[in-house]
């Protein structure tokens, strides 16, 4: 991660049940189940499976689509397959995003801190939209 290239953090899918999901990716991919006791608790709203060093899946049960409020329209995405995809930055270029996003009158959400990712809490993350209503999370750690 010292190559200063954007690296993609996770992809979040909508489940139905996220347990049998986090079962699935484990047993199809060797992906390592994290947060399933937690989720299975309901300590945490999902649990993730890692499928590299740098990458996790999350795995959204369909009920968290009425609290996907980060922009506009985010809470029809469970309709969808995939509710978001996160591309992890070092803060400069995270910071050269948003001001690129200004710049061109993207929407983007508030600044959040501390969400869980695939190397931990995020220090800062933003989430914005595509042109095709294709949801888009930015983050950086450091």
């Amino acid at each position: 991660m010292t190559d200063g290239t954007a690296r993609l953090d996770h992809v979040v899918l909508w489940v139905r049940d996220p347990v049998a999901a986090a079962g699935f990716y484990e047993r199809t991919l060797g992906a390592e189940p994290l947060r399933v006791t937690e989720y299975a608790a309901g300590t945490v709203s999902f649990p993730s499976v890692r499928l590299n060093e740098e990458t996790i899946l999350d795995l959204a049960p369909h009920t968290m689509a009425e609290r996907m409020r980060m922009i506009p329209g985010a809470d029809a995405s469970a309709g969808h397959p995939v509710n978001h995809l996160c591309v992890s930055l070092p803060p400069d270029d995270f910071d050269a995003l948003r001001a690129r996003l200004a710049e061109q009158a993207v929407a983007v959400s508030e600044l959040s801190h501390g969400a869980f990712g695939a190397r931990g809490q995020a220090k800062r993350s933003f989430y914005f939209g595509d042109p095709d209503g294709n949801i888009i999370e930015a983050r950086h750690y450091e």
